[in-house]
C-alpha cells in the first residue's frame, strides 16, 4: 500500500490547506443578533469539563459558540465538522489538530491519531486524552456540527478522548442530536448541557433581531410573535427579514419545517430571478467559494455575489475571516435543494458533475467522489476510489472507503476490477477474512483484459498476488502465482516489491532459504522507493529471522531497526503488518540483554496480532510463532502455550505450510522441554478487541452490538479479562491495561 499520501489524499496542498483552515476558524460574529453572554458565563462558571449544546437547526448553536470563542480569555481551539469526518481516525485527527493549534508543542500527537480498526479506540483516543491532560495551561476547545460525526465509533473515541480534559479547561460540543457519550458525565454531574429551552429567544432578544434588520415593531406585536414562534431564533430572524421587505411576519409559528419553507420562499421571492437560480444551484455544494461556484454555474461573478448575499442576510455563513469559503445555513440549504428539485428537475446531476470536475481538477478527489456518487456516475467514481483507496486506508479511515464501496455497489466495482483488487487487499491487510473471501470470490469470476492503468498492477498479476497472500489454493498454486506476479510486474511497477515479498514467502515455505533471502532483500530495497511501508516491515522482519537463525546478530539488529523505525516514522501502530517486526524485535532485544525493551515490544506485538487472521494465514502463523519464541526467551511459558493453541486454530484452516509447519513442530518440541507455569495467560484477540470498550460508559449489551456478539459472550470475555489482568472493576482493568501496554502508547 502506497505511503506518499499517508497524510493527505489531496494533490493540491494550497487549496487543501485553505479548506482545512476554514474548518479550524471560528466564524466571525454576525451583526444584528442578541448576545448570549450570560449563557456563556453560566457554562464557564459551571466548571464542567464538557459542555454540550444540543438543539435542532435554527437555534443559534454556531452563533453561541462563535461569541464564546471570541470572548473567552483562555487559548481557544475550534473545529467544524462535516460529513467527511464521520470516521474515528478522521475525527481524532481533527481534534488533535485543533488542540495542536492551541499548543504547538503537542503537534506530535496529530500523527499518532492514524490507525485502523480498534487502534483508534485502544490507542489513539487515550493518547489524545493524555496530551490534553498534560496541557500547559487551561484551554477551550470548540467542536461544531458534531452530528456530522455521530456514528457509534466516533462517539466511542470521543468519550475516551474527553476523559483527558483537565480541570480549568473545557471542550464544547454542539450538534443536533443527543450525545450518547455524555451519559456517564451526566450521572456524575461533570457535564453542563445547553438545550432548546436555554437557546430560545425572549422578547429582548427578538427586539435585537428586529432592530438589526432595521424594523420597528411595537411591544404587543413582538410579544405575540415570540409566543407564536416559541422563541425559535431562525423563525424570528425570518420574520424580521419579511417585515423589512414589506411582508407579513405574523405567519411564523414555531419551528415547523413547512412554515420554515414558506418563510424562506417569501424571503427569496423578492430577489432577482438570476440570484434565486444561483442560490438553488449552488445548494448542491456543502462549501462554497467564488471559483467553485463559477465552475458549477459557468459564470465569473460568484465571489461578488456571495459577498452580496452575506450582506443581505440570506443565511450564508462565512467559514473564514477572509470570506473565501461559505456554507448555507442547514435549513436554508435543505429548502434550496427542495426548490431545485421542484423547479429544475434533472439539473442536479449536471451540477454535481461540474462540481466533481472542478474538485478533481483542483486536486481534491475525495470531494469529487461525493459529487460523482450524488450524480450517479459510478463508473468515474470507481476510478477515483481506486486511486484513493490505499492512501485513505493507510490514514486509518477504513469506514470512509467502506462507505464509498457500499455506495458504488458490487456492479460498479465488478465493472472496474482494479478496484475489486484493492478492496480485497484492504480486507486482507486489515484482518477481515470474510470480506477478503467475498472479494476474492468476485475477482475469480471476473474477466478483464485491460493493461495496467495509473499505478494499478496488471489484473492477472494482481489476482495472482491476492491468491498468494490468502493461500486459498495451497502451496503449489501459491508458488506459481507468486512467480507469475514477479514476471508480470516490471522494475518500475509500484507493485513489484509486493510481488517480490510474496515470492520470498513462498520460497520460505518451500525451504529455499537463499531464494527467500534474495527476494526479501530486493523487496526491502525497492519498497522505500515506491513508498510501500508494509513490504518494508514484512521483508525486513523476515530477514531478521533468517539472520538470527544463522546467528548473524549484527545483521539481525540492522534489519529489525529498519522495520521498527518504519513503524514509528510512518505511524503504523495498530496495523497487523507491524506484528511480525515487533515480535522479532522482542527476540533481538532479549538477545542483547534488554529485557525492558523486549517486554514492551512483545506487548505491542501481542496487541497487533489481533488483525493477523486467516485472511493471510502464513503471516498470521509466523507472527504467533515469533511471539512464542520471544515469550519463551522471556520465560513466559503460559503465553507460549497459548500462542501455540492459536497456531493450531489457524492450521485447521491452512495445513499446507511446508517448511513453516516443520519450524512449528521443532519449536513445539523445544517448548515442551521448558516449564510452562511462568507468566500469565495473555488476552485473546477477541478479548483485545473488546478491551478498549471498557474505557467507555457502554453496557455489556451495547458493547455486544458494537462487536456483533451476544451479551453473554461479552460478559464471558469481560470476566476473562478481569481474571487475566487480576482486577475486579472496569477502571482497574483500564489502568492495568495501560500500565502493561495493551491500551494507549
Amino acid at each position: 500500500m502506497v505511503d506518499e499520501n499517508r497524510g493527505s489524499v489531496s494533490a493540491s496542498p494550497a487549496l487543501d490547506r485553505e479548506l482545512l483552515d476554514a474548518k479550524f476558524s471560528p466564524p466571525p460574529p454576525r451583526p444584528g443578533l442578541a448576545s448570549r453572554r450570560s449563557l456563556v458565563e453560566r457554562a464557564v462558571h459551571s466548571g464542567a469539563g464538557v459542555v454540550a449544546v444540543t438543539a435542532p437547526a435554527g437555534y443559534g448553536k454556531t452563533t453561541l459558540l462563535a461569541e464564546w470563542a471570541s470572548t473567552d480569555a483562555r487559548p481557544v481551539g475550534w473545529v467544524s465538522l462535516d460529513r467527511f469526518d464521520d470516521d474515528p481516525a478522521a475525527l481524532l485527527t481533527l481534534l488533535a489538530m485543533a488542540f495542536a493549534r492551541v499548543f504547538p508543542d503537542a503537534a506530535g500527537v496529530v500523527a499518532e491519531m492514524r490507525g485502523q480498526g480498534s487502534a483508534s479506540l485502544g490507542r489513539s483516543a487515550p493518547l489524545l486524552a493524555a496530551a490534553m491532560a498534560d496541557a500547559p495551561a487551561p484551554f477551550l476547545l470548540v467542536v461544531d456540527d458534531l452530528h456530522e460525526a455521530d456514528s457509534p465509533a466516533c462517539q466511542d473515541v470521543l468519550e475516551v478522548a474527553l476523559a483527558g480534559v483537565p480541570e480549568g479547561s473545557q471542550v464544547v460540543l454542539a450538534g443536533r442530536h443527543e450525545q450518547s457519550h455524555l451519559a456517564r458525565r451526566r450521572v456524575e454531574g461533570r457535564a453542563f448541557e445547553i438545550g432548546v429551552d436555554e437557546l430560545r429567544a425572549d422578547a429582548a432578544a427578538a427586539r435585537v433581531i428586529f432592530a438589526g434588520a432595521g424594523v420597528d415593531i411595537d411591544e404587543p406585536e413582538l410579544d405575540a410573535l415570540v409566543a407564536r414562534s416559541e422563541g425559535w431564533p431562525t423563525g424570528l430572524f425570518l420574520a424580521a427579514l419579511l417585515a423589512r421587505d414589506g411582508g407579513d411576519p405574523s405567519s411564523v409559528t414555531g419551528d415547523d419545517r413547512f412554515v420554515a419553507d414558506y418563510l424562506y420562499r417569501e424571503c427569496v421571492r423578492s430577489l432577482p430571478e438570476d440570484t434565486q437560480r444561483f442560490l438553488r444551484r449552488t445548494a448542491i455544494l456543502e462549501q462554497l467559494s467564488g471559483p467553485v461556484c463559477d465552475a458549477v454555474l459557468d459564470r465569473a461573478d460568484s465571489g461578488a455575489l456571495l459577498r452580496e448575499l452575506e450582506v443581505h442576510g440570506l443565511f450564508l455563513v462565512p467559514l473564514d475571516r477572509r470570506r473565501g469559503w461559505y456554507r448555507y445555513h442547514a435549513l436554508f440549504r435543505e429548502f434550496l435543494l427542495g426548490e431545485l428539485g421542484a423547479s429544475e428537475n434533472g439539473s442536479a446531476v449536471r451540477l454535481h458533475l461540474s462540481a466533481a470536475a472542478w474538485y478533481e481538477e483542483h486536486g481534491l478527489p475525495a470531494q469529487a467522489i461525493e459529487h460523482l456518487l450524488a450524480a450517479g456516475d459510478h463508473g468515474h467514481a470507481a476510478h477515483l476510489v481506486a486511486a484513493l483507496a490505499r492512501p485513505t486506508y493507510l490514514v486509518g479511515q477504513v469506514s470512509v472507503v467502506s462507505r464509498w464501496l457500499t455506495e458504488l455497489g458490487d456492479a460498479a466495482i465488478r465493472a472496474y476490477p482494479p478496484l475489486a483488487i484493492l478492496a480485497g487487499w484492504a480486507a486482507v491487510l486489515t484482518g477481515a477474512p470474510a470480506e477478503a473471501e467475498r472479494w476474492a470470490s468476485m475477482i475469480e469470476r471476473i474477466r478483464y483484459d485491460d493493461d495496467a492503468v495509473d499505478d494499478q498492477p496488471m489484473f492477472e498479476s494482481a489476482r495472482a498476488m491476492l491468491r498468494t497472500a490468502m493461500f486459498a489454493h495451497g502451496r503449489e498454486r501459491a508458488i506459481a502465482d507468486a512467480a507469475l506476479a514477479v514476471a508480470s510486474e516490471p522494475p518500475w511497477s509500484p507493485w513489484r516489491d509486493l510481488a517480490l515479498y510474496l515470492s520470498g514467502e513462498v520460497s520460505l515455505l518451500s525451504g529455499d532459504l537463499d531464494d527467500a533471502r534474495s527476494s526479501f532483500e530486493a523487496a526491502a530495497a525497492l519498497a522505500p522507493q515506491v513508498g510501500i511501508t508494509d513490504a518494508v516491515l514484512l521483508s525486513e522482519a523476515e530477514l531478521t529471522i533468517i539472520a538470527a537463525r544463522e546467528h548473524r546478530w549484527a545483521d539481525a539488529e540492522r534489519h529489525v531497526a529498519v522495520a521498527l523505525d518504519a513503524i514509528d516514522a510512518f505511524h503504523m501502530e495498530g496495523y497487523p503488518t507491524t506484528a511480525l517486526a515487533l515480535a522479532v524485535g522482542a527476540s533481538v532485544a532479549v538477545h542483547r540483554g534488554d529485557r525492558a525493551a523486549a517486554e514492551r515490544l512483545l506487548a505491542r506485538g501481542m496487541r497487533a496480532r489481533v488483525g493477523c487472521t486467516y485472511a493471510m494465514p502464513f503471516v498470521s502463523v509466523r507472527v504467533r510463532l515469533q511471539l512464542a519464541v520471544a515469550s519463551t526467551a522471556l520465560g513466559d511459558g503460559v503465553t507460549t502455550n497459548h500462542l501455540l493453541r492459536e497456531i493450531d486454530d489457524l492450521l485447521d484452516r491452512c495445513r499446507d505450510l511446508g517448511a513453516l509447519a516443520d519450524e512449528i513442530a521443532a519449536f513445539r518440541r523445544e517448548a515442551h522441554e521448558r516449564p510452562a507455569d511462568a507468566g500469565s495467560t495473555p488476552l485473546t484477540p477477541a478479548e483485545l478487541r473488546l478491551l478498549p470498550y471498557l474505557q467507555t460508559h457502554l453496557t455489556l449489551s451495547e458493547i455486544g452490538r458494537r462487536l456483533f456478539i451476544s451479551r453473554n459472550t461479552v460478559s464471558s470475555e469481560v470476566g476473562s479479562i478481569y481474571r487475566k489482568l487480576q482486577v475486579t472493576t472496569r477502571s482497574e482493568a483500564v489502568e492495568r491495561a495501560i500500565a502493561i501496554g495493551l491500551l494507549g502508547a
